[in-house]
């Protein structure tokens, strides 16, 4: 599969908490990476909304996912990145943002720059290689394509985007109200699934009630009386 994820970071804000570089890439990428988070943290006025964005820079692409106040972006070859059609970079983006978050919880919401490398950063790049090496990682992003596919991002090659360091292009995720849709259609499958289990277990009980009558009314009869009384001595 070849080396795709090359370099990653969690940051909240324009505050990197880990980074982890493949290859020695970290000094360079990292340098983007600050620029982005530092664009990102400045459009939103520093509170930036959730968002999925990729940027060009050369032959990389930088993809972004932003949720619960923390940012999550990779750096990946665009060329090796093609091929997987950006399944990939944003199920590991996911990924380590999930892990994170679980890891972590509260804490990173005030925690200092570098606080999470010296342990995250050995996260970062167990799953760097996962993603990037081993061909369990499509396989399982292909199982979820059905659902990934309405939240896929389409991006546009950006050139120069950094020239000069006056200008970033971000590509607009146009699929938000769809994965709301995705979340919506979710939670009506889980009522709908609650529904049936509770069918069930009524429907099960009343059988149980009907056969343990008819049992009674059977013993009734052949005891001669409904206290049993032939049959209870």
């Amino acid at each position: 599969m070849g080396k795709k994820i090359q370099y990653a970071v969690v940051a909240r804000g324009a505050a990197v908490l880990a980074e982890h570089g493949a290859g020695g890439t970290t000094t360079n990428a990292g340098a983007v990476a600050r620029q982005i988070l530092e664009r990102l943290h400045a459009a939103g006025g520093g509170d930036a909304a959730d968002c999925r964005v990729s940027y060009t820079q050369g032959l990389y692409v930088f993809h972004v996912m932003r949720a619960d106040g923390l940012t999550a972006l990779c750096m990946t070859d665009d060329d090796a990145t093609a091929a997987s059609g950006r399944r990939i970079p944003f199920a590991f983006l996911e990924d380590i943002h999930g892990k994170f978050v679980k890891t972590y919880g509260r804490a990173a919401l005030t925690a200092l720059a570098y606080a999470m490398n010296d342990e995250f950063s050995r996260v970062l790049s167990k799953q760097m290689d996962y993603y990037s090496n081993d061909p369990n990682a499509d396989c399982i992003t292909r199982m979820k394509g059905e659902m990934d596919q309405v939240r896929s991002i389409m991006i546009d090659n950006i050139d120069k985007v950094l020239e000069r360091g006056d200008r970033l292009e971000m590509l607009v995720d146009k699929t938000t109200t769809m994965q709301g849709n995705t979340m919506r259609f979710k939670r009506q499958a889980h009522r709908f699934r609650n529904t049936v289990w509770w069918r069930n277990v009524k429907l099960t009980a009343a059988v149980i009630l009907i056969l343990l009558a008819i049992i009674y009314i059977v013993l009734a009869y052949m005891c001669h009386g409904f206290t049993l009384p032939s049959c209870v001595r």
